[in-house]
């Protein structure tokens, strides 16, 4: 009358043989779990001789051997098999194919050999199937696509080759995995793989699959994971891989794709991609370890005139017509060299359709980045051959119309070639005629500072870490910006979010600031002074004396500059978790100031032999890091300024370019 004898994860050794043996009196037995044990021996074949009322029989991870024996094909009412993680040899009997309502059917890790019988093709109920980790050779029998409710497929870890069936791939139930990797798979991925709708996981790396990466992809809008590692696939990655809803990891390395990295969705968080080993692809910015993608000669022609236009379009309530008013103001850029007599340039005008169709309809694959005011759009308009970087405002989150006309007061009032370059704006209406207001910037192809500072969260390697020269250069270069908006304006500009994030590099590595919608003018008609109320800064970079009510000025951008430079040295962010209220940015570099800096120091910053790095080190590293504890000091009065700053890093960089 025994129903269940459920005897998993003991230390039990019985022979298989016998204990099965012995259980073909139990007539009424229902299920047998015997898995996690220490049962040897090989399956006797009176395991058909079980009751024909068995409906779960589990046997995975003990020391069975020999055969799978036929009459397990008895057993018509099983639901599940598990005789996983054993020692079984030889072929999967054929008569696995009469259990017809086996939902479970789990064979695998064990040293199974010859072909996957086509007769699983007849176990309709199935819906999670395991054969990986064997030694199991062949093609994949075409007709498992008729388990029309499978959820999982594992065929991993075998030797199987061929095409994947077109039949695989239209089984729609997939949802919890499909897994074909490491395996000898040759040919092309079906584009019927479109058809897994509900599949969280799909992985055939380790392959030899060629062709190119099927875009019907992006109909799996469900899918967690892709994995496409080591084939020989070529061409492009498809945009619409960027756009998969719920994506959180794709790892295309060890290919031979080429062209250019889709920049939105999934591709901008580069810790969730792995791209390695293809030679032929090159990134929009540096956020992979990948050689930025070639721009047009136009592109790096300093030239020294550039025209912003902003485009406006004002209702007129009586007759319900829009009128333009175009207010053109010139930004030139400072530039040692001559002007060319004969060269003119004209800035177009930039509409609302002009934007729509340089962003892809503000595709997510064109997205860069995002804030509570606005979100950044890589384009490229209509008949130009160079990118540019499109600022959409996010007109109904509060603060977004005060950051677009702060913007446009700063370019309309500065010039210098450390700062960002704006090209136009659009001030306009939508078609649903809603406000619209964008910025367009001169594209900066190596990204941002902070992907250098902190490579590893953007998937970087030694080869793309700052040199010693490199730093010295971004600081001299922010320095200058620095000094220009705090002693060259008139009204002095304090930027007010200096951080790694908002200094961007262009191709050749010059850096210039960006972001200025948290800009202020001191005493001007703009913008008043104002103390921490409203001020936007990010916490780590603000001074201190903003939290105690003191008004905004110079010495608050000297004090953000000072742990910008800390941590352009150690690699550390003012926010880190070893920081705590009693240790800060400037408190661990300071502690180590000048005795034993080097344990502080970004390890992975670029070293010469000794006798170099010890001259860089008294000679560089130490002044720089010296005026990165001044200027980040907590009282401001104790603060050099900008100034002084920039004529100190201009001085060593000019000595550092003497040693290259």
């Amino acid at each position: 009358n025994l129903n269940k004898l459920l005897l998993g994860s003991n230390r039990l050794g019985a022979d298989i043989w016998s204990l099965i043996t012995s259980l073909t009196n139990c007539t009424r037995l229902l299920e047998l779990s015997m898995d996690g044990n220490n049962l040897n021996g090989s399956l006797p074949k009176s395991i058909g001789n079980l009751s024909t009322h068995l409906q779960k029989l589990k046997f995975g991870g003990n020391q069975i051997t020999g055969t799978i024996p036929d009459e397990i094909g008895k057993l018509i009412n099983l639901s599940l098999l598990e005789i996983n993680t054993n020692k079984q040899s030889g072929q999967i009997p054929m008569t696995i194919g009469n259990l017809k309502k086996l939902f479970i059917l789990n064979l695998s890790m064990n040293e199974l050999s010859g072909q996957i019988p086509s007769t699983i093709g007849n176990l309709s109920q199935l819906g999670q199937l395991y054969l990986d980790n064997n030694n199991l050779y062949g093609k994949i029998p075409a007709n498992i696509g008729q388990c029309i409710r499978l959820a999982m497929l594992n065929l991993s870890v075998n030797n199987l080759d061929g095409s994947i069936p077109i039949e695989l791939v239209n089984i729609s139930s997939l949802s919890l995995g499909l897994d074909l990797s490491n395996n000898k798979l040759s040919g092309l991925i079906p584009q019927q793989v479109g058809t897994l709708h509900n599949l969280g996981h799909l992985n055939f790396s380790n392959n030899q699959l060629s062709g190119q990466i099927p875009s019907s992809l992006i109909q799996c809008a469900v899918l967690l994971s892709l994995n496409l590692e080591n084939n020989n696939l070529s061409g492009s990655i498809p945009e619409s891989l960027s756009q998969l809803p719920a994506i959180q990891q794709i790892d295309l390395s060890e290919n031979n794709l080429s062209g250019v990295v889709p920049t939105g969705g999934i591709f901008g968080k580069p810790n969730s991609v792995n791209l390695k080993g293809n030679k032929g692809l090159c990134a929009l910015t540096s956020i992979f370890a990948l050689p930025i993608c070639p721009t047009s000669p136009a592109k790096r022609k300093k030239n020294n005139t550039r025209w912003l236009l902003i485009v406006i379009l004002i209702p007129t309530v009586t007759v319900a017509l829009f009128s333009i008013l175009c207010i053109m103001f010139t930004l030139r850029k400072e530039s040692t060299t001559q002007q060319s007599s004969n060269y003119k340039e004209t800035m177009k005008r930039v509409s609302y359709g002009d934007i729509l169709k340089a962003t892809n309809w503000f595709s997510p694959v064109n997205k860069i980045s995002s804030s509570h005011t606005g979100s950044v759009y890589i384009g490229r308009f209509e008949f130009d051959t160079d990118l540019v970087a499109i600022k959409v405002f996010h007109l109904d989150e509060q603060g977004a119309h005060n950051s677009f006309f702060r913007e446009c007061e700063v370019l309309k009032c500065t010039r210098h070639r450390n700062l960002v370059k704006a090209i136009t704006l659009c001030s306009t209406v939508d078609f649903d005629n809603n406000e619209f207001k964008a910025l367009i910037y001169e594209f900066m192809a190596n990204g941002s500072l902070e992907m250098f500072v902190h490579p590893k969260l953007y998937q970087g390697s030694p080869k793309r870490v700052l040199t010693l020269g490199q730093r010295i250069s971004i600081a001299a270069d922010i320095a200058s910006a620095l000094d220009y908006l705090h002693n060259q304006l008139v009204p002095p500009l304090i930027h007010c979010d200096l951080k790694p994030s908002n200094i961007l590099l262009d191709y050749d590595m010059t850096s210039r600031i960006g972001d200025f919608g948290s800009a202020k003018f001191l005493s001007s008609n703009f913008t008043k002074p104002e103390g921490f109320v409203g001020f936007g800064g990010t916490i780590g970079y603000i001074p201190p004396e903003y939290g105690m009510g003191c008004k905004i000025s110079t010495a608050g951008d000297v004090y953000s500059f000072g742990v910008l430079l800390l941590e352009m040295f150690t690699a550390k962010r003012p926010t880190d978790t070893q920081f705590s209220s009693d240790l800060s940015l400037h408190k661990y570099v300071d502690s180590a100031f000048p005795n034993t800096i080097g344990e502080v120091l970004d390890p992975h910053m670029p070293r010469d032999e000794k006798v170099v790095h010890d001259l860089w080190m008294q000679s560089f590293i130490l002044p720089m890091i010296e005026i990165g504890l001044l200027c980040s000091k907590e009282s401001p009065k104790d603060r050099p300024g900008m100034r002084e700053v920039c004529a100190k890093i201009a001085s060593i960089k000019q000595e550092f370019d003497k040693t290259m």
